[in-house]
């Protein structure tokens, strides 16, 4: 199995990937060129990181924040055309609260293993994250999270 097959995008990636936030946006900004170039296909994100990143893109401090139609324009033009975009099936969301509850998620975190729970279940084998401790849960089912950095490096990325 390739690093490139089934790959999914959370969302810090994509915000780091789309708008310049420092050096350290480096390896999601290569990740995301990959991707308009052509080098990297069929990548997976959910529609849960097109709100966060329309959320947090609008509300970065000023100098960063996006204008409410430019953070639209950019999830139209630049994720839901190079993307595919997964959402929890609605059979799932039930057993999905039971889980969480059960592993005693609690507060935010709710929400990265939402996107981490859509990732399984859409046959992710690679997750790229900078959030890397918030999704290890899918460690054991067998699929790799890497940073972005982490990503780039291991498919030698220019």
């Amino acid at each position: 199995m390739a690093l490139t097959d089934a790959v999914f995008f959370d969302t810090s990636v994509l915000l780091a990937g789309l708008i310049d936030l420092g050096p350290a946006t480096a390896g999601a900004q290569r990740a995301m060129d990959a991707l308009a170039d052509g080098r990297l296909t069929a990548v997976r994100t959910a529609w849960h990181c097109c709100l966060e990143f329309y959320s947090v893109a609008t509300r970065l401090p000023a100098g960063l924040r996006l204008e409410p139609e430019l953070a639209r324009r950019l999830i139209d033009e630049e994720i839901l055309v190079r993307f595919q975009v997964y959402d929890l099936p609605g059979d799932s969301r039930f057993r999905f609260l039971a889980d969480a509850a059960n592993d005693r998620v609690t507060g935010g975190r709710i929400y990265d293993a939402h996107i981490a729970e859509i990732a399984r279940l859409a046959g992710a084998r690679t997750v790229v994250t900078d959030n890397g401790r918030h999704f290890a849960v899918l460690l054991r089912h067998g699929i790799r999270v890497l940073s972005g950095v982490e990503f780039v490096e291991k498919l030698a990325l220019p």
